[in-house]
C-alpha cells in the first residue's frame, strides 16, 4: 500500500506540472492545531475588519475533514501569475494578480482536470477544489506541505518563485504519500515589507491587520475609504503589491528569469489569462464608461468584483490628492 501511495503522489504531481502548476505539495488532512489560537486572536483583535465571513466556519478553517466526507489528504497546488511588466506610468495601479482573466475560473478548471485525472488513473475518489472559495487556510496547508514558509507580509514565499502565484488545493478521500519536509523561514532579520507599507498594516512580522491594508481597502471595504489613510494610498485602485514588490526573494526570482528568459519561470505564459488589452489601456476611461460597458470590458475578470462604482471611489481618492 506504501508503495501506492507513492506512485499515486508522484503521478499527482508529474499531472500537476503538465497542467501548468508550478509546485505541488500533499498532506494528510488533519486539525491544524498550531494555526487554531492564531486565528482566535487574529479574530479577537478584529483584524480582519469588515470581512465578517471571516467569522464564520471557525472549524471547517482548521479541518478539512469538515469540507470533505472521509477527507485524507490536501493537495496543495501553486500558478504562477507573475505577468509581462506592462504597468505604465502615471497610470493607476492594479495588483499584478488583477491583470487577466478571474483566477477562479483559470485555476479551477485545471483543478477539476486534475481531480478528473485521479478518477481516472488512480480509481474513483471523493475530493473538492478550492481555489480562495471556501474556509480553507490555504497558506498553512501549502507551508504544511512543504512549499514554502509563510513571510513577514503573510503570504507564502518560496526561494525559486518568490510569492506571485495564487494557492489551491485538492481535499481527496485518497491517502497518498505526504511531504514531510517544511521549508524554514528565510526572512531572516529583513523588514522589507513592513518598512515599505505605507499604511502600516502589517503591524508586526507576520501579523496583518485588514482595517489599514489597501488591498482591503481597495477591494472589500464598501463604504468610503478612511480619510486618515487616503494620502498613503499611492495611487493604487485595486488590490496592492507593495509588501510583494520589495520582498527581496522576488527581487531576485525577477531578476533570474530576466537573464534567462527563455525558461519562463517568472512571466506567466499562459495566454488565455491575460486580457486582449492590457488594464493599463483601460484604466484612464474608467470614468467615461457606462456600466454596460464597463461590464462589456471586465466581464469575466478579477476587476467585476469591485464594479465600476467601486473602482470610481478609488479612482476619485486617486484625483483628489
Amino acid at each position: 500500500m506504501t508503495s501506492n501511495k507513492m506512485t499515486y503522489s508522484e503521478m499527482i504531481k508529474a499531472e500537476a506540472q503538465r497542467l501548468g502548476f508550478t509546485s505541488c505539495g500533499i498532506s494528510k488532512a488533519e486539525f491544524l492545531e498550531e494555526e487554531a489560537p492564531r486565528l482566535e486572536n487574529w479574530l479577537n483583535a478584529n483584524h480582519q475588519a469588515g470581512m465578517s465571513y471571516m467569522e464564520n466556519h471557525f472549524d471547517k478553517r482548521l479541518d478539512p475533514r469538515l469540507l470533505v466526507d472521509g477527507a485524507q489528504s490536501v493537495i496543495s497546488l501553486l500558478f504562477n501569475y507573475y505577468p509581462e511588466p506592462i504597468v505604465a506610468k502615471d497610470s493607476y495601479k492594479v495588483s499584478k494578480y488583477a491583470y487577466g482573466e478571474d483566477y477562479h475560473f483559470v485555476v479551477k478548471d485545471k483543478l477539476t482536470a486534475l481531480l478528473d485525472f485521479i478518477n481516472l488513473e488512480i480509481g474513483e475518489v471523493s475530493g473538492r477544489a478550492f481555489v480562495d472559495s471556501a474556509p480553507v487556510l490555504e497558506r498553512a496547508w501549502a507551508k504544511r506541505s512543504g512549499l514554502g514558509w509563510i513571510g513577514k507580509n503573510a503570504n507564502l514565499i518560496t526561494k525559486k518563485q518568490g510569492s506571485f502565484y495564487f494557492i489551491s488545493e485538492l481535499i481527496v478521500d485518497l491517502p497518498l504519500e505526504y511531504d514531510t519536509s517544511i521549508a524554514t523561514d528565510h526572512c531572516g532579520s529583513c523588514t522589507a515589507c513592513l518598512d515599505a507599507c505605507p499604511t502600516n498594516a502589517i503591524k508586526a512580522p507576520y501579523l496583518i491587520d485588514s482595517n489599514s491594508c489597501i488591498s482591503y481597502l481597495t477591494i472589500e471595504l464598501k463604504g468610503e475609504l478612511p480619510s486618515d489613510l487616503n494620502q498613503s494610498f499611492d495611487d493604487w485602485i485595486f488590490g496592492c503589491d507593495i509588501c510583494q514588490d520589495v520582498c527581496p526573494w522576488n527581487i531576485k526570482e525577477l531578476e533570474r528569469a530576466v537573464s534567462t528568459p527563455l525558461r519562463g519561470e517568472k512571466t506567466h505564459l499562459l495566454k488565455s489569462f491575460f486580457l486582449e488589452r492590457p488594464i493599463v489601456q483601460v484604466q484612464q476611461e474608467l470614468e467615461g464608461m457606462s456600466n454596460k460597458g464597463f461590464i462589456r470590458q471586465f466581464k469575466g475578470t478579477a476587476l467585476e468584483r469591485s464594479g465600476r462604482k467601486g473602482l470610481l471611489k478609488n479612482i476619485k481618492l486617486h484625483n483628489a490628492k
